[in-house]
């Protein structure tokens, strides 16, 4: 498969407090990664690292083919936590286009057809009927909905998730899986979870960020592996479904 985005020997942090160290990941097109690991471990960092928001101290991001110009527009990216106001009266299809406007632009005025794509996008994940409704009235699940209809309105080659099934309903976490199914068959997806035991069922492979990134090239993993990549996650297994907990770890 052809790379998309590689990190070389990454090393990344804020000032002197270093998270990442010699991190080496290529990602590929139609790649699924789960990204595991313990709070202060690295993930989010990480992710802003694929993302652009921090550059390594050391060590390089290689972004390929087209995902060397607008790579804002080539990777979609559904927060654990949206900084929307949600108080400020903006429609959810107005929150939908929000993930087609372009950066440095004091107005962005979108036309007709990617209207009727933000429509067509609402109306993929089932909320259609929300377009007109003021964003701050939905509820937890309608609303991340809507992040992930504004994370893909663009059609990125990368789609990144953070936590997406936190503070949400059963239904929208097994539409979401569904629908990331489907995505997977043209883009490639990163997602960021605590729960290896429900992600190994959808995932390709795994990453464990625990300070240094381990990368798993298989949805199966053993809680012997874990312990060898010094990531604090103990499998639990219920009936035909395993679960996840946190050991205890000192960062």
């Amino acid at each position: 498969m052809d790379k998309i985005i590689e990190l070389q020997n990454v090393t990344a942090g804020y000032g002197e407090d270093i998270i990442l160290r010699n991190v080496n990941i290529a990602i590929h097109r139609n790649d699924f990664i789960g990204v595991i690991g313990p709070n202060g471990g690295g993930k989010t960092t990480l992710v802003k690292v694929i993302l652009g928001l921090i550059k390594p101290i050391t060590g390089k991001v290689i972004y390929y083919d087209s995902m060397k110009e607008g790579k804002q527009q080539k990777i979609g990216y559904l927060p654990q936590n949206s900084d929307t106001d949600k108080v400020f009266p903006i429609s959810v299809l107005d929150v939908v286009l929000s993930g087609l406007a372009q950066p440095n632009r004091l107005i962005n005025r979108f036309s007709k057809a990617q209207k009727a794509k933000a429509r067509e996008i609402l109306e993929s994940t089932g909320i259609l009927h929300l377009a007109d409704k003021n964003f701050g009235e939905l509820s937890g699940g309608e609303m991340q909905r809507v992040f992930l209809c504004r994370a893909i309105v663009s059609d990125p080659e990368l789609l990144i998730l953070d936590e997406p099934n936190t503070f949400v309903d059963n239904k929208f976490e097994s539409d979401l899986y569904h629908t990331l199914k489907k995505l997977n068959e043209h883009k490639a997806i990163i997602m960021v979870s605590h729960d290896v035991g429900t992600i190994a069922y959808y995932v390709k492979s795994i990453a464990c960020v625990n300070r240094e990134l381990h990368y798993h090239q298989s949805n199966i993993i053993s809680q012997e592996q874990l312990d060898a990549y010094n990531c604090p996650i103990q499998i639990i297994a219920h009936g035909s479904v395993p679960h996840t907990i946190l050991k205890e770890h000192n960062e």
